[in-house]
């Protein structure tokens, strides 16, 4: 079996760096977390993420999957009754990718205050369920929280673009740069590319400023 353990300063960056190594999608691995990021006082004592990535055998636990985005459904639906937001949360998978999905009832002005300004909001409530699930099924969270489809679109006209460069770049050889991007999007575009074929992807920077290069392939 197919393992490399990977620190970074997030969890979500270390487990690119690892699928990047190991050249699978998160849907063909298994994830372990063996260690959260912790801030040290003063800038002392901080420690990174680290986690360990293998290739897996066998399909995803739907069962599991189905369990952990009722636990994100619950938890978001106290969540947005304590900010008296009027709104419905339903799951679906799609793409292989189980989202939970917060859809606006009366409150449409609310959904766009849970997106904020480039999805910023909506990745920072991300997060908050991702602790939620993890501490609950004791198991690493595979949910994507969405608002009003914004990933779903995000996703596809993210992929659609990428295709695009990744071509351009495979015809002139000269690679491109995309914007920097969260982990989530970056790996968007690792799939993307590897569907033109031809070409190579790697992260470079450092976040919030990190983003995907598009090389030809060698």
């Amino acid at each position: 079996m197919r393992e490399v353990e990977k620190s970074a300063a997030s969890v979500e960056e270390a487990i690119e760096g690892a699928l990047e190594e190991l050249g699978v999608s998160e849907q063909e691995a298994q994830v372990e977390i063996v260690q959260e990021p912790q801030k040290g006082l003063l800038g002392f004592g901080t420690q990174e993420a680290i986690v360990r990535v293998r290739v897996r055998d066998e399909d995803v636990d739907a069962e599991s999957l189905e369990d952990q985005a009722e636990v994100a459904e619950e938890f978001l639906l106290g969540l947005l009754d304590r900010m008296d937001l009027d709104a419905d949360v339903d799951h679906n998978l799609v793409d292989s990718v189980m989202y939970v999905d917060i859809l606006a009832g009366e409150d449409a002005e609310g959904m766009g205050l849970l997106i904020g300004r480039h999805g910023q909001t909506l990745d920072a409530l991300q997060e908050v369920v991702r602790c939620a699930v993890q501490r609950q099924t004791q198991s690493r969270c595979r949910v994507m929280v969405d608002v009003e489809d914004y990933r779903k679109r995000r996703r596809s006209q993210l992929a659609e673009r990428t295709r695009s460069v990744a071509a351009r770049v495979r015809r002139t050889g000269k690679p491109e740069r995309m914007e920097a991007m969260n982990p989530y999007e970056r790996k968007i575009v690792h799939d993307a590319a590897g569907e033109v074929g031809g070409v190579e992807t790697a992260s470079e920077g450092e976040e919030p400023d990190r983003r995907v290069v598009i090389r030809k392939g060698r």
